[in-house]
């Protein structure tokens, strides 16, 4: 069974949406989980009219990245559940793999924010690319605005 599963976290509560799933399945299966976030690099900017050029601050970007994960990880563990956090910066799909493979995982779990059609087309599939590069099994649960818009409106009522 799986030990050491890699979650995937974009920042966008549709990400989010397999934390649920991961706190019902992790505990169970006594299941390590490593939360990844990859900051994508932001390639310098020139406002027209100026000499001035805008640069991204790559290790500010990595600590907004690790306090994003730290309160996730935090209930994880408030719960129970093993949990680590791993922050790549580059191209998503590939640092998702290679997060993988470093830190062990035998799987990966992550959501697919549901485009098709020409949405998938402009913006592309991150969870399709891995899906169709990973050599460990990979679970996607689809997950929409709409959907987790439904699900926080109803836990609110809980």
């Amino acid at each position: 069974m799986y030990k050491k599963a890699i979650v995937p976290l974009d920042g966008s509560v549709v990400a989010e949406g397999i934390i649920p799933f991961i706190l019902e399945i992790a505990g169970p299966l006594d299941m390590e989980v490593v939360l990844l976030r990859v900051v994508v690099p932001i390639p310098p900017s020139v406002i027209e009219g100026s000499r001035h050029v805008e640069v991204e601050d790559p290790e500010k970007r990595r600590i907004e990245a690790e306090a994003y994960l730290a309160p996730i990880v935090a209930e994880l563990r408030a719960k129970g559940v093993r949990a680590a956090t791993q922050v790549r910066r580059g191209e998503p799909t590939a640092e998702i793999l290679a997060g993988a493979k470093e830190a062990g995982a035998d799987l990966i779990a992550m959501t697919t924010h549901g485009r098709s059609g020409l949405g998938r087309l402009l913006f592309g599939s991150v969870a399709e690319a891995v899906l169709r590069h990973s050599e460990i099994p990979v679970f996607l649960m689809r997950q929409t605005e709409a959907q987790v818009s439904a699900r926080a409106a109803w836990e609110a009522v809980r």
